[in-house]
């Protein structure tokens, strides 16, 4: 039976939804990123023309449509319906669409109460347990999400993410029309694995055959659940998928702060050494200027080691 195993850590929370011993969804929710999903706020109109607004909890979004009539600088009260999605230079905003005048302000579900709703049993970790995310294969997951690099029988995908799309090249020896069919697999399978949705491009080798074509788009929709809208697979070898996008996948979260994610991997592990853990780590260069600008990471790593850590780099030593 699935099962979703949860922990509350450093920095962030994470979950994996496991069966028989396999990673199916891995989801990690950073602290303070934003408004979530779900969440009910005043807002001003700060630019009537993008629909930018300024939320009265702080922070900024774009609220699409604007109630007819409203002038720049008026009030009105929204719903956050996509998170804030990281990408290289500045993040897209938040979106959000106006909500009713009389609704009262509500903070979106977190990774903990969605889970729990999503009708799957919670089970919650703790640091001195056996690594049974571990054991699943939390690192293997997060390897894919950071590199791309993702493989599956008799072939690779490699992930690409851009501004407009995320991308998947299929890769893998012929004959190319089963090396297509387990790509369709597969790529459904990262998809869910790593909460990928938006718009996604998958370049499968070419097909000749309208009927092989048609056998990997049957592929798609057979192991990715709906609802997602998709386009047939052209003569070049390309489809294109679409879901409902709420939230920024993992590999957008990592791939935003490398060093953050390296830093908080860091954290889980000296928060799992049995006790007395030593007083110094020997970390990267990248990690540990990281964790320097988070004093209330290391806070609360000592907070719940019982003593506080010191962190040195091979250059010091």
């Amino acid at each position: 039976m699935a099962e979703w195993l949860y922990e509350a850590g450093i920095g962030e929370t994470r979950a994996a939804l496991v069966a028989r011993g396999t990673i199916w969804k891995a989801r990690i929710e950073l602290a303070n990123t934003g408004p979530r999903t779900g969440t009910v706020a005043l807002a001003r109109l700060a630019d009537r023309v993008t629909g930018r607004v300024t939320l009265e909890s702080g922070g900024d979004a774009l609220c699409d449509p604007l109630p007819k009539g409203i002038t720049q600088g008026a009030r009105l009260m929204v719903r956050i319906v996509r998170e804030a999605i990281p990408e290289p230079g500045r993040a897209k905003l938040p979106k959000a669409v106006p909500a009713a005048e009389s609704a009262a302000p509500l903070t979106g579900p977190d990774l903990l109460a969605r889970i729990t709703a999503s009708g799957h049993p919670v089970r919650r970790l703790h640091p001195h347990e056996p690594d049974l995310l571990e054991q699943a294969g939390w690192s293997e997951v997060l390897e894919e999400a950071r590199t791309g690099e993702i493989a599956f029988a008799g072939g690779a995908l490699r992930l690409s993410l851009t501004p407009a799309m995320t991308l998947f090249d299929v890769d893998g020896p012929a004959p190319l029309e089963p090396l297509a069919v387990n790509a369709a697999h597969a790529v459904a399978r990262a998809m869910e694995r790593h909460g990928i949705a938006g718009s996604v491009g998958i370049d499968f080798p070419t097909l000749s055959g309208k009927a092989a074509r048609q056998a990997v788009a049957e592929a798609i929709d057979a192991s990715l659940p709906q609802p997602f809208e998709r386009t047939s697979m052209n003569g070049f070898g390309f489809l294109q998928i679409v879901r409902r996008r709420v939230r920024p996948s993992l590999p957008e979260l990592l791939r935003a702060d490398l060093a953050g994610a390296e830093a908080r991997a860091e954290l889980r592990r000296i928060e799992r050494l049995p006790p007395p853990p030593p007083a110094t780590h020997m970390v990267g260069r990248r990690v540990a200027r990281r964790l320097a600008q988070e004093p209330g990471w290391r806070a609360e790593l000592a907070r719940r080691t019982g003593g506080a850590a010191h962190f040195e780099t091979a250059e010091e030593r």
